[in-house]
């Protein structure tokens, strides 16, 4: 059976849960009178600009497994893409790096300033726990801990760090598989647990299986970022292919070669799937979800 054809009903859920978790950051740029318009126009252009929401999706999809309810969910799931849209803002600032297409258009700092770049990722990380604030839960500082955890020394910062520090020296696989566990699988991971966090209590068994499915897609996906930055094509993929190659930076394509990091990706996938058997027949929304993103060039 296809991707195609067997994510067709996955597929539908997935547009309506980005429509829900768009129409929730549209609401926070609506009837506001910023004191800074420009600062406000780079926010929207670079969280309201398009993406595939996989890290909302993610947060819906575990809440429902354990029985959340949507309304509880948008608040996290807003959350954790405001904290993906300023990583993205801030890694394509010519410090980082320096990319000029994101999603098919300029980035931040090429549509607006450098300057503009650097306000507007600092305001939307600061949104995003104004965002989680607003969920009136009995569980929201353990939420709160997540997030921070994830975006933090502790999670994405490190990782987008250690990724700077690669540029140009060669990782064994140990050493990379860290540095993307840090630099996306941190987010992956929260968003997963900020979801099942709306239903359930810290100490639930089922957080510990989440958490080992949420490691293994989060890196499995990167996994697929590197491939496809080697095979896919700009037009399809809104930003600038071969980029990786040309900043000399690892890869698992430019360490175990093509072939070998698709094997990886998929071993990782079948890790993903043992770790939810605990769920029984709930997990099958993750499950789907896990084929969809790491099965992307398939």
């Amino acid at each position: 059976m296809s991707v195609e054809t067997r994510a067709l009903p996955l597929i539908e859920q997935l547009e309506r849960d980005r429509q829900r978790v768009n129409r929730w950051l549209e609401a926070l740029f609506t009837h506001r009178r910023p004191p800074a318009p420009r600062l406000e126009q780079a926010m929207q252009y670079g969280v309201l600009g398009g993406g595939k929401r996989l890290r909302p999706v993610l947060v819906y999809a575990a809440g429902r497994v354990l029985g959340a309810n949507d309304d509880e969910l948008d608040a996290p799931a807003a959350a954790v893409e405001l904290i993906h849209a300023y990583s993205l803002v801030h890694d394509d600032l010519p410090a980082m790096d320096d990319d000029d297409l994101r999603r098919g258009l300029p980035t931040v700092h090429k549509a607006f300033d450098e300057a503009s770049g650097i306000l507007a990722g600092d305001a939307l990380q600061t949104l995003a726990f104004e965002a989680l604030a607003r969920l009136e839960h009995p569980r929201l500082a353990a939420m709160m801990t997540t997030l921070a955890s994830a975006a933090g020394r502790d999670g994405m910062a490190a990782g987008q760090a250690l990724d700077l520090e690669a540029v140009g020296r060669s990782l064994d696989a140990d050493a990379l598989a860290a540095m993307h566990r840090y630099k996306t699988g941190a987010l992956i991971r929260a968003a997963v647990r900020l979801g099942a966090l709306v239903a359930v209590e810290v100490q639930d068994p089922r957080l510990a299986a989440l958490d080992d499915y949420a490691a293994a897609i989060g890196l499995a996906f990167q996994i697929q970022d590197d491939i496809l930055d080697v095979i896919g094509d700009t037009q399809v993929l809104g930003k600038i292919s071969g980029a990786d190659a040309a900043r000399d930076k690892p890869t698992y394509p430019a360490l175990l070669g093509l072939e070998a990091a698709r094997t990886k990706a998929d071993g990782l996938l079948q890790d993903a799937l043992a770790a939810l058997v605990p769920l029984g027949e709930s997990a099958a929304p993750l499950i789907n979800l896990a084929r969809y993103m790491i099965e992307r060039d398939h």
